[in-house]
């Protein structure tokens, strides 16, 4: 049996209705942008492996990185020790990170960076003698598949069979242009009528419901009436962080700042999963007590893992070189050239570009199925054509590494096209 057969008879993957599915392909190697399968067909990864290798694949200065700490310290526990690259990436880390983000804690993934920040919002306010237990959130929004990030999610394929076992989640409008007041509208009507802890958001682009992008000036607006009412805020950048949208982070377009951020995927450059959530001084200061019932009871076996954290301080290295950003703006530049090109094309409803995102909606009639046939046809195309793209509905997206070369993206945007030809 080659790796695919072998796969299927042993593995469970995720998002996956096996009994209809094609078979996974068995990727053996990855260089830059590209990945090459068992029979050496050559892919280019245009979503940068569901948003995590920004630098590329087997970049050697992060594996360099993480092979002399391997060498050194692998693992210790976190629970009572520390260790140098923990306290040296939490430095650098507040280098980058908005000024009032003052304390890391680390965890696995990103679901579990927003499981800890939804866990401190609720505890928070319970540690100063007020209970609060409800969060808000975007429609369409996706948190991850954890419980409590699940009940802040907003896509009901994901959460459908769970109905009823969730925290409690007040759901309002994302607020895209022409939009914003009734969004605003919304979050004050929640705050009012519920006993709110936090709001939860994706900053100015909601990855999973399709690349939905809305302004920083609407989200400015929704963070001061949150610190107006003492509802604390939410900033999930596991998607947009280091550099996706052009600027470190999305909350690096705003005036107001979360009480809390959430980071992951490109964290470790796509080697190691780890996840850090960040707070401020006032929400670590809430837990700080001679009383042993006031402390954050969360952890993880692999919490600051030494290797990954080195991965993250090399990963950061390369994000703040000149090379790379140059990259971030090349690749940002190229998606503009290409909407304007096709957004005038006749099967293209929308297109928007925000730092190396594009994203495109297909005409249809009619609600389009988050993995019904057009997104299955689309994606199926993609694949035969030695791109990876994964639609979401009609929406066809593209998140490439920022190492992609000219003629890659080339590849990628002629592809596309074809396939708007093609359905």
């Amino acid at each position: 049996m080659n790796l695919s057969e072998k796969d299927r008879q042993y593995l469970w993957h995720p998002y996956t209705q096996h009994k209809t599915a094609a078979a996974s392909i068995a990727i053996i190697k990855g260089k830059d942008a590209l990945l090459w399968d068992e029979n050496n067909k050559e892919y280019i990864d245009a979503i940068a492996s569901w948003w995590v290798n920004p630098f590329g694949h087997s970049n050697t200065f992060i594996a360099d990185a993480v092979y002399k700490q391997l060498t050194t310290l692998e693992h210790v526990l976190f629970g009572g020790f520390t260790h140098k690259p923990a306290v040296q990436l939490a430095e650098k880390l507040m280098e980058i990170l908005p000024n009032n983000q003052k304390k890391i804690f680390f965890s696995d993934n990103g679901s579990t960076a927003v499981e800890v920040a939804i866990k401190v919002a609720l505890q928070y306010f319970y540690n100063r003698g007020e209970k609060r237990t409800t969060l808000i959130s975007f429609e369409d929004a996706f948190h991850g598949d954890t419980f409590a990030a699940m009940a802040a999610s907003g896509i009901s394929l994901y959460t459908q069979a769970f109905e009823g076992m969730f925290i409690d989640v007040v759901r309002i409008p994302v607020p895209v242009k022409g939009k914003e007041e009734e969004s605003f509208n919304a979050l004050r009507l929640a705050i009012e009528t519920h006993s709110c802890a936090g709001f939860i958001f994706e900053p100015l682009v909601q990855g999973a419901a399709g690349m939905v992008m809305y302004a920083p000036e609407a989200l400015d607006t929704m963070l001061q009436i949150c610190q107006e009412n003492r509802v604390l805020t939410i900033a999930d950048e596991v998607m947009t962080g280091f550099g996706k949208t052009g600027k470190n982070f999305a909350c690096d377009y705003l005036k107001f700042q979360p009480d809390m951020m959430c980071l992951s995927k490109a964290l470790t450059g796509g080697t190691i999963p780890m996840s850090i959530t960040t707070f401020t001084q006032d929400l670590f200061d809430a837990f700080y007590s001679e009383d042993i019932n006031k402390a954050l009871f969360h952890g993880h076996t692999f919490t600051a893992n030494p290797t990954g954290c080195a991965a993250a301080l090399a990963s950061l290295e390369l994000l703040q070189t000149e090379v790379m950003q140059a990259h971030i703006t090349r690749v940002h530049h190229r998606h503009l050239a290409f909407q304007e090109r096709i957004q005038q094309h006749p099967k293209v409803s929308t297109t928007r570009v925000l730092g190396v995102i594009f994203a495109l909606e297909i005409k249809t009639e009619g609600p389009v199925d988050y993995y019904g046939s057009l997104r299955n046809k689309l994606y199926h195309f993609f694949i035969e054509n030695g791109v990876i793209l994964r639609p979401v509905g009609n929406i066809v997206y593209i998140l490439p590494p920022y190492i992609i070369t000219e003629k890659q993206l080339d590849k990628v945007y002629q592809v596309v096209e074809n396939a708007l030809e093609m359905i």
